[in-house]
């Protein structure tokens, strides 16, 4: 794993010296294993699962980053002979941590420019993300589970995508068993009840293709054709791009409103095809920058969410690959 892509590594760097170099009588024996390096190795076995259920809890790649960089500073301080199984105590301290960000980020995303949406990440290599199952991961389930409480996330988060068992989770959550039954019950009914049943991937990337097809063109009637009745489109600029600070509602205004700007908005554009949050994207660029990545999310009625992301500081999770 290269040095700059691991939080902390550079402080634990060492050079082993080379013994073909060194004189019969320097060499005392095998050099004594440094207790660091075990920890990076312990730590590098684990990350992309910890990354996993940060992002998970948190929808947001560079936050996840900082709480993998606060955990193994932690774990380098610790006392680790005393901890019996390395990956649940990582996991455990990892989910706390993200609980107490959570609580705060709720409150950020309240004062945000304009409709917050997860910031994407490339999951083009690892579909699941670190997980055991790719749950919890697509943008329209993030959106949901920013509806739950932090602690209910992160039972929910354990259970569903990384299938961790119950007794566990409550020692995790710090919360009885029956507690936490219920609290992933509760998350389960939360969503079932505003979760579509989405279209298989092969028809999320057909319908997000028409839609650049007619956006592009403009085509009224070709972009009310793709879109069910209730239609959202979200636009997350942040405050650092021009884009729509309130979501655009129903059919025939988001026809409207991507028809308004396709004379211009896709001029000289190129596209990119990638795979983020397990479904497909495109990144639009222009001059070699890129300034969007846009998805959908459908369902058997057709596309039932655009979101465009265009924060530049969102995007290199997914533009730097």
């Amino acid at each position: 794993m290269p040095c700059h892509r691991f939080p902390g590594c550079a402080v634990i760097a060492r050079v082993t010296p080379d013994l073909n170099d060194m004189a019969p009588t320097e060499y005392a024996g095998p050099v004594p294993t440094d207790p660091l390096d075990d920890a990076y190795a312990v730590f590098a076995s684990v990350r992309p699962r910890l990354f996993g259920i940060a992002y998970r809890m948190l929808g947001s790649a560079t936050e996840a980053e900082d709480i993998l960089q606060e955990a193994w500073l932690k774990w380098q301080a610790y006392d680790r002979s005393v901890v019996e199984n390395p990956a649940a105590f990582l996991a455990t301290m990892t989910t706390r941590l993200a609980i107490n960000l959570a609580t705060s980020a709720h409150a950020r995303h309240e004062t945000y420019i304009g409709p917050w949406l997860p910031e994407p990440v490339d999951t083009s290599a690892d579909p699941a993300l670190g997980a055991e199952r790719g749950e919890a991961l697509e943008f329209a389930v993030l959106l949901l589970l920013e509806k739950l409480s932090a602690v209910e996330r992160a039972a929910y988060v354990l259970r569903q995508a990384f299938d961790y068992p119950y007794p566990l989770i409550a020692e995790i959550i710090q919360k009885e068993e029956p507690a936490v039954r219920q609290l992933v019950s509760r998350a389960r009914k939360h969503l079932a009840a505003e979760r579509r049943t989405r279209a298989a991937a092969p028809e999320q990337k057909r319908l997000l293709s028409a839609f650049l097809t007619a956006a592009q063109t403009g085509d009224l009637i070709a972009l009310e054709r793709l879109f069910t009745e209730d239609i959202v489109s979200y636009s997350d600029g942040g405050g650092a791009a021009l884009a729509a600070r309130i979501p655009v509602v129903g059919r025939g205004r988001v026809a409207k409103f991507v028809a308004a700007f396709s004379s211009h908005f896709w001029t000289d554009v190129d596209l990119r095809w990638v795979q983020a949050n397990g479904q497909a994207g495109v990144e639009l660029s222009r001059d070699g920058v890129p300034f969007t990545l846009l998805t959908v999310t459908a369902s058997q009625s057709g596309i039932d969410h655009l979101l465009w992301m265009m924060n530049p500081s969102k995007l290199s999770a997914v533009a730097a690959r």
